[in-house]
């Protein structure tokens, strides 16, 4: 299984008070910090090698996680220093850690999915990298992805289209050597490198069916808990 990349460097402004003093991988969620939930899921799909890309009080998350013996994982660290690196910053500061292939993760998605099937797709397909998508119609947000014979073909945040009828999911699979592109390394947010090797045929598309569950927003934290309680009730 590849090795699992978790951005976890974020500032969180628009959670305001609940991420004044804890940075928000460790916002309760079923009486438990959210990335105890990422982490145990992970685990339970093969996952054995974790790498936080921590900022925004980092060291509040090291202490908690640890070395992720607790999950049975092994659990490295990469922090972004003094000033915010972006999305694809913080994932070039960690490049000497990485494996030629990884899953990338969002700090605040919480996605039940299967990551043998996604990895399996990706080596059967022969691509850069893999996004994996779900269908939306600007449901949980506006749509930003147009998918044509299992490739992206366009990734756009900033520029809605009405062919977009799916939004990225949370996760995705990339190669390293993707971050020593020339063309590439301006970029701080990985927003934007999926746009550019999308429009280069080189983004292959995922779809997956069951919702995604995020704490990057009051509602996304309530419905979240709400999911969590649901699950311990079956």
């Amino acid at each position: 299984m590849f090795q699992l990349l978790i951005l976890t460097g974020g500032l969180a402004t628009r959670l305001n008070s609940l991420t004044m003093s804890k940075p928000k991988a460790l916002i309760q969620i079923d009486d438990y910090p959210f990335i105890y939930h990422q982490l145990k899921f992970a685990k339970s799909q093969g996952v054995s090698q974790v790498i936080l890309c921590v900022g925004h009080l980092g060291e509040m998350i090291r202490e908690y996680v640890g070395d992720g013996s607790r999950w049975g994982l092994k659990v490295s660290y990469s922090f972004d220093g003094n000033g915010q690196l972006g999305t694809a910053g913080a994932i070039r500061n960690a490049f000497k850690m990485l494996d030629q292939q990884f899953f990338v993760l969002y700090g605040d998605s919480y996605l039940e999915i299967d990551y043998n099937k996604i990895e399996k797709y990706f080596y059967d397909n022969f691509k850069k990298s893999l996004m994996v998508i779900i269908k939306n119609r600007n449901l949980w947000d506006k749509s930003n992805v147009i998918l044509k014979d299992g490739l992206i073909v366009e990734y756009n945040k900033s520029l809605q289209k009405k062919e977009m009828h799916y939004i990225d999911y949370g996760i995705s699979i990339l190669k390293k050597s993707l971050f020593q592109k020339k063309e590439i390394f301006h970029f701080s947010d990985l927003s934007d490198i999926y746009q550019h090797i999308s429009i280069s045929n080189n983004l292959l598309g995922y779809e997956v069916f069951n919702r995604f569950y995020e704490i990057g927003t009051i509602k996304g934290i309530k419905e979240t808990n709400n999911f969590f309680a649901k699950k311990g009730k079956k």
